[in-house]
């Protein structure tokens, strides 16, 4: 994160404040009953921060703030009515024998009938900013589920995530190819350079990615909502590398969904059959979990989707803050 985000409320005014010093016992921070703990600003941030730590850090906070146990008892509280509305809003679906794990996978994907956000490329702009929350730092949530992994399902999760870091090949992970494309769009395609401007329930999305990969016991949740993540990306990044082309950007700026094409049409079948399946028959107890991380990525994506086309529908930017006068040339291309 190349910058410390504004706070959005109380809390992360108290949060941010405190990160600023040395490490220390924090106080009890007020954590209030907010009406829609998927979406709310504050709450969202403040618990993006929380996962921040684990990743690259928060600029200006003491590494050692990441083990810190009243930091720690924090963010338990912040995932508490994170977790509830997800399981409020998201049930727990009916356990499925192993073996037709992939069929109900595909079930909950013919079932989506969330709008599509890549019919609408002419918003190129924005939506590439709100996709950096997660997009230059792809892969990294689910990696964190590998040494909760064995056999098949462990190799199968490595088949996807070493494609998923380039093969070895700095150039080629697909977060570098993220950046490039921000670049040439003509964005900052430094790390966190926009978390200013993406709202609170873009964030969500990834906090529900963190939440999983963090808690060994959402590791079927985590596994269910890759698998669904790679199933469901081919036609999307198709549609906008093809209108990236037709905006008149060139490689730069279309390689990453070109890759996301090739890469995904490949890890389709590896993670339905191999990944979610090979678990669902290794430990059965988890085909549920499996099943609701899958429901849950497309709840939240549906959202997502819904928030940035009821901005654009309406005439407004779906962003929190305007973008620099250079970037809004550059969404008029």
């Amino acid at each position: 994160m190349v910058k410390t985000p504004q706070p959005r409320g109380e809390l992360t005014e108290a949060l941010l404040a405190a990160l600023r010093e040395p490490v220390h016992q924090l106080p009890a921070l007020d954590v209030p009953v907010v009406a829609e703990p998927l979406a709310d600003e504050d709450l969202n941030l403040a618990l993006y921060l929380c996962y921040e730590l684990h990743y690259r850090g928060v600029p200006g906070a003491d590494p050692d703030w990441e083990w810190e146990p009243s930091l720690l008892e924090l963010r338990r509280r912040l995932e508490e009515p994170f977790e509830a509305a997800l399981r409020e809003a998201i049930p727990l679906p009916a356990a499925v024998e192993p073996d037709v794990m992939d069929l109900a996978l595909r079930a909950i994907e013919a079932a989506d009938d969330a709008p599509s956000l890549s019919s609408y490329i002419e918003h190129v702009v924005e939506f590439v900013v709100q996709r950096s929350a997660y997009q230059l730092k792809e892969a990294d949530p689910h990696s964190w589920v590998l040494p909760r992994l064995s056999g098949p399902p462990k190799a199968a999760l490595v088949e996807i995530q070493a494609d998923e870091y380039g093969g070895g090949v700095h150039e080629r992970v697909h977060a570098q190819l993220f950046a490039r494309a921000m670049d040439a769009i003509g964005l900052d395609s430094r790390y966190g350079a926009y978390i200013d401007h993406i709202p609170g329930y873009t964030l969500a999305t990834v906090n529900l990615m963190s939440l999983l990969g963090l808690h060994r016991r959402c590791r079927g949740a985590l596994i269910g909502h890759l698998a669904l993540f790679e199933m469901t990306s081919t036609g999307p990044n198709r549609r906008y590398g093809n209108g990236l082309r037709r905006l008149g950007f060139g490689v730069d700026a279309t390689a990453f969904f070109d890759e996301h094409v090739e890469a995904d049409a490949v890890h389709e079948n590896v993670a339905a059959v191999d990944l979610a399946g090979g678990l669902a028959r290794q430990q059965p107890e988890l085909t549920r979990d499996i099943l609701w991380g899958a429901t849950a990525l497309i709840a939240m994506e549906g959202a997502f989707a819904r928030g940035l086309l009821d901005a654009w529908g309406s005439g407004r930017s779906s962003l929190r803050t305007p973008l620099g006068s250079s970037v809004e040339a550059a969404a008029s291309v």
